[in-house]
């Protein structure tokens, strides 16, 4: 399909630069492809009451880090500033990283991290370039590894507000509390899961009350996700490889869920992705633990969902692409326009939105 089908314009002061308070006080953008109305203005504390008894939720339990990191490239006396965002962990020493300007730096070339010659708790974060890609991509090796590799990088690091935020505004200290969700356990993502953003306890209890079942999943969301579609055709695109993990315990809750006749509700693409990408065999749904560069557009078959939730894309992106193929591409974008026309918040910090697949034709 071409790019194009996917782009619309949006009014950046639909743009969302701090998230609801509470969390769970956003808005929800209800799409029923099939249903009647087909778009249903409701609340994310509706969300307990738009679902059924014995319904499960799937969240990633991924933790951002704070991996946006500024340093100094010295060769010689020649010394240049470089911003590296950490994407992809290939190792306990090892980082691939999204860097601005790739072009100062070439393989064998010595990087100090923290800037200005800040150290950080265990001494400065020193790196190696080991690799480098067309794309912009290096891979640093890092002089310390492991559990001390982390503390560093959280002592210098920042965390890496999406880049239509940061545009707008600096990170600061509250941006360390609101870009994780209540989720957040296991260290990986450069950026968050955002529709597990809206939840809160209260939520939570709602949900329990109501029979909801509660299941986790990993997917450790890597800085691609932010880079825009350069190609004319969806064919022609390749997506960044992130780590994801889907547990035997989790699959035989989901498919005790469907066996019933309940829904497997995503919350977020990050959920939906990793639990597509665990069931691509031919037994369905399976643990799975690895690299997956899964890219779902209209066309798609949807093997172990039945909903999602979500917040609202960029335009010409791989989400918005992937919410099309769920609920069909008119669909999508007649929702869309309704959210720009009615005020909804867009983007990482804004509302959300509740998918019901599209009846194949």
């Amino acid at each position: 399909m071409r790019v194009d089908d996917f782009d619309f314009e949006l009014p950046p002061e639909r743009i969302a630069l701090r998230p609801a308070r509470p969390r769970d006080a956003a808005r929800l953008l209800v799409v029923r492809p099939n249903g009647e109305p087909v778009l249903d203005d409701r609340g994310v504390r509706d969300l307990p009451m738009l679902l059924e008894p014995g319904d499960a939720l799937v969240f990633n339990d991924t933790r951002v880090i704070p991996a946006q990191l500024e340093g100094t490239r010295t060769r010689g006396e020649a010394v240049a500033r470089i911003g590296a965002t950490l994407h992809l962990r290939a190792g306990d020493d090892r980082w691939w990283a999204f860097v601005r300007p790739a072009k100062k730096l070439v393989v064998g070339d010595r990087v100090q991290f923290g800037g200005e010659g800040k150290a950080c708790l265990l001494g400065t974060l020193d790196a190696t370039v080991a690799e480098k890609r067309d794309t912009g991509e290096i891979l640093f090796v890092f002089d310390l590894s492991g559990p001390m590799l982390d503390e560093a990088i959280a002592a210098v690091g920042h965390i890496p507000l999406p880049p239509y935020i940061a545009a707008k505004r600096g990170e600061d200290e509250q941006d360390r509390q609101d870009y994780q969700t209540i989720f957040a356990e296991k260290d990986g993502a450069v950026a968050a899961p955002t529709a597990g953003l809206h939840f809160t306890d209260a939520l939570l209890a709602a949900l329990d009350a109501r029979g909801i079942e509660r299941h986790r999943v990993t997917l450790h969301v890597g800085a691609g996700t932010f880079l825009p579609v350069k190609a004319d055709d969806t064919d022609e695109h390749r997506m960044h490889a992130e780590w994801g993990e889907v547990s035997a315990e989790t699959v035989a809750a989901l498919r005790a869920v469907r066996a019933r006749g309940n829904k497997v509700v995503a919350i977020g693409t990050t959920s939906l992705r990793i639990l597509e990408s665990a069931a691509q065999g031919e037994e369905g749904l399976a643990p799975f633990a690895g690299e997956t560069s899964i890219f779902i557009t209209p066309g798609y078959r949807f093997r172990a969902i039945d909903a999602l939730m979500t917040n609202f894309h960029l335009p010409r992106s791989t989400l918005f692409m992937l919410v099309s193929a769920l609920s069909g591409l008119d669909t999508m974008r007649a929702a869309y326009a309704h959210a720009i026309a009615t005020g909804y918040r867009f983007y990482s910090y804004g509302d959300g939105s509740l998918l019901f697949p599209k009846d194949p034709a």
